[in-house]
């Protein structure tokens, strides 16, 4: 598996492509792809076919897998897109913080 900069449940900001600069929250990541889903971005449209008789077809708008080169997390305390830094605190265990402001990241 590769490392990932972002987790499932980080506020992201999208830094290329259609949608740069928009934000939102990651839904699902892909270690494997190196791709995430985030929401509100890169939606994509579905032609869905009624399965029952409850059920509607037509067409439907959803998120799009986008590589994960292409987001950054946000700092929830200096509220702007940052890199990740680790720190190693005292249990052993890592803990991502942010290289403008030096706080820790939390999902």
């Amino acid at each position: 598996m590769k490392k990932m900069h972002v987790k499932k449940g980080d506020t992201v900001a999208v830094i290329s492509g259609a949608d740069k600069g928009k934000k939102g929250k990651v839904l699902v990541v892909n270690p494997t792809a190196s791709r995430v889903l985030v929401e509100g971005v890169n939606m994509v449209t579905r032609h869905v076919k009624p399965r029952g008789a409850n059920e509607k077809g037509g067409r439907m708008e959803k998120e799009g897998w986008m590589y994960a080169s292409n987001v950054m997390p946000i700092c929830p305390s200096c509220k702007k897109a940052t890199r990740n830094g680790y720190e190693i605190l005292e249990d052993g265990t890592k803990q991502r913080v942010c290289k403008k402001c030096g706080k820790k990241l939390e999902s």
